[in-house]
């Protein structure tokens, strides 16, 4: 829920025009009022626009008991009232209802150690008036955003950087994250923003006069070296192991225990002083979700699903056989392909980054039906095939490594005498490393395949000077070595090195980033499986446990299984597949094998945007090279089609924001 700003003045008092400016920029992300607070010293002002979803009243920033401490927050704290209950027997006073306002007084006991005792999604930010020192923090996976600057004059904060360039931070690009985000590797800290960072999940900022630091407060938690495999229960361990589990109570199997998670997760999300629908796509984790929902509802659970016009892509079908299982009551956004070219800039200049496809504008106007039938708060699917190993190519990785270690290395040697250049030229012009890390796992064939055709499509439109700027720097190469710096990648297995690496680039930087696209239309959207608590559980069990068997995430269907007619529970995974621009490949896995009909209203609208003034502006481009590519698409091999539209996507995405670099301010979710 909500928008938040805040300003931390170095030198005379936070401007209040300012942070006025920043807190109207965000007001679809709190329609339901603004505020802004200057400190008594001058030194820090707050903002806050309020989506009113628990205690329509507790109208923020917040001051705790002596006025010492005020705090502005984004999003939501679970199970709040067990932690206001503590505190009130500590003494504590509070103001309001709100589930916001135990983090403001177990900072005022704990300091940045009472991130640990939050559970939820969120980004705040607390003013120590006595210290003068501003605390901010982002929750353990990055659900909720936080965006800053330092300038000369202050430290800016906000839940979007729309809000810091109305706050008078000047608008220009980050080539290098521009470079990373175009290679599908987006850095977690940068925006594509010049000198405007996010705050990384699982962080906190503490901005003193001393200066800025930023710090790690939770990780993802590597298994544990030998953690047993499935197989190697008691028997398999010894007199000793089997002595123990003798005298021990018995413990619920992974099945039971993942679904007491998430019973709980789904019914800690559905607390709230307004209703709680769910998003709907008809496959296995926003059906479980549903599910679970509707079995502790008292009333019928909204649903809602996005449908497509073209018969392809359409997954309503299966959708509605979910809604009418769990008794809900189903509303289906149905979009043409008008719909989603007419959307398309709105929803990127909400997204602020670059989209690699029409899922972003798709899920935006799903957030505004929801939001025109009357909800402000749904549950939805996300970080299910992170937490149970359901993507292809994270299966994959784990398949590949299971077995005797021995064994492992023996089948790997022909690999490492291939040429990763042969089997990926694309890939090993740009990234000679990540071909050769790809050619030895074997993991996601398909993605490392459409990866090296689009970097080839990619370096044959970039600018010269573009290309040469970054002549030697290896995105990929470059991020491994940051997140091994961070966790020490080798602590974990191969499999989960890759989970790890996937959390802190597409995951936190692209998917997760539809917070933007729900809340341009004042839509919170709750998710279950990034409970922390189920997700750690998850990352400990063994491998062979998440990946055996003949379907994907095989454990999530056991765990659901009593919500879920046999129907669903048994369907096959198909990702999520929006209309394209280009055509659908026929080695696209789970793709239809159909192409974008002739005078396609999206097709065309990107064949203008591509053509026109604002991409001969984007400093990325060479247009005249983009225009040759455009030429060449009927002729291009199928097997391409894929990556070029991603590539479609992201070029036009770049000429939208380079446009509204004069009018971020203004926008409306409904504008182009």
């Amino acid at each position: 829920m909500c928008g938040v700003v805040a300003i931390r003045s170095w030198d005379g008092p936070a401007s209040r025009p300012a942070v006025e400016r920043a807190t109207a920029a965000l007001a679809h992300r709190g329609p339901d009022g603004r505020r802004t607070w200057l400190s008594p010293s001058g030194r820090a002002a707050l903002g806050h626009a309020r989506l009113a979803i628990n205690d329509p009243e507790g109208a923020q920033p917040l001051a705790n008991e002596d006025d010492r401490f005020h705090l502005a927050a984004n999003g939501e704290f679970y199970d709040f009232r067990t932690a206001r209950a503590s505190l009130e027997r500590r003494g504590h006073r509070f103001r309001t209802r709100s589930d916001s306002e135990i983090a403001l007084h177990l900072y005022e006991d704990l300091g940045p150690s009472c991130l640990d005792r939050l559970r939820g999604q969120f980004a705040f930010v607390v003013w120590d008036e006595q210290r003068g020192a501003l605390f901010a923090a982002r929750d353990r996976f990055g659900l909720k955003p936080l965006f800053y600057c330092r300038r000369p004059d202050a430290l800016y904060l906000a839940s979007e950087a729309k809000a810091l360039f109305a706050a008078g931070v000047p608008k220009a690009w980050d080539s290098q994250a521009a470079f990373h985000a175009l290679h599908a590797c987006p850095d977690e800290r940068r925006s594509l923003f010049a000198d405007i960072r996010q705050l990384p999940p699982g962080h906190f900022l503490l901005a003193t006069n001393a200066g800025v630091c930023v710090s790690r407060w939770w990780d993802l938690p590597a298994t544990a070296k030998g953690t047993p495999s499935r197989s190697q229960g008691p028997a398999a361990q010894g007199p000793a192991a089997r002595d123990r589990a003798s005298r021990a109570p018995a413990s619920p199997t992974p099945a039971l225990r993942v679904r007491e998670l998430v019973e709980e997760s789904v019914r800690l999300r559905t607390d709230a002083d307004v209703p709680v629908g769910c998003l709907l796509s008809g496959g296995l984790d926003s059906s479980a979700v549903l599910g679970v929902a509707a079995a502790g509802a008292t009333t019928p659970v909204a649903a809602f699903t996005v449908g497509f016009e073209n018969a392809n892509y359409d997954e309503s079908r299966g959708a509605r056989q979910m809604a009418q299982a769990a008794r809900a009551e189903h509303a289906v956004c149905t979009l043409s392909s008008a719909d989603l070219a007419d959307h398309f800039a709105a929803a990127v200049r909400h997204a602020e980054t670059l989209q690699y496809n029409a899922h972003g504008v798709a899920r935006f106007l799903l957030a505004r039906s929801v939001r025109a039938a009357g909800y402000k708060a749904v549950l939805a699917g996300e970080g299910a095939d992170e937490a149970f190993f359901g993507y292809e190519f994270l299966r994959a990785a784990a398949q590949a490594s299971s077995g005797p270690r021995l064994w492992n290395r023996l089948r790997l040697l022909p690999r490492l005498l291939r040429s990763p250049a042969r089997r990926y030229p694309g890939l090993a012009s740009v990234s000679p490393w990540l071909a050769r890390i790809a050619t030895v796992i074997g993991a996601g064939p398909s993605l490392f395949a459409r990866l090296a055709r689009g970097l080839a499509h990619l370096r044959a439109v970039c600018s010269p000077d573009f290309l040469a700027e970054f002549d030697r720097h290896d995105p990929y190469r470059t991020y491994y070595q940051r997140c091994d710096r961070a966790a020490d990648l080798s602590k974990r297995e191969p499999a989960r090195q890759l989970l790890y690496l996937w959390l802190h680039s597409l995951f936190a930087n692209y998917h997760l980033a539809a917070d933007r696209l729900d809340m341009a239309h004042g839509v919170e959207v709750r998710l279950p499986f990034l409970d922390h608590r189920l997700f750690e559980y998850a990352n400990q069990l063994p491998l062979p446990l998440l990946v055996d068997g003949p379907q994907e995430k095989l454990l999530l269907r056991r765990a659901a299984r009593p919500y879920l007619p046999t129907a669903v529970r048994d369907r096959q995974k198909r990702p999520f597949w929006a209309p394209p621009a280009v055509a659908a490949a026929s080695d696209a896995p789970g793709a239809p094998n159909a192409s974008a009909p002739a005078n396609d209203p999206l097709h065309d609208f990107l064949q203008d945007v591509l053509r026109g003034a604002d991409m001969a502006s984007v400093p990325f481009f060479d247009q005249a090279a983009v225009v040759r590519f455009l030429d060449r698409l009927p002729k291009l091999p199928a097997a391409d089609r894929p990556a070029a539209d991603s590539l479609l996507f992201m070029m036009a995405s770049a000429a939208v924001l380079q446009r509204g670099a004069q009018g971020w301010t203004r926008l409306r979710a409904d504008a182009y």
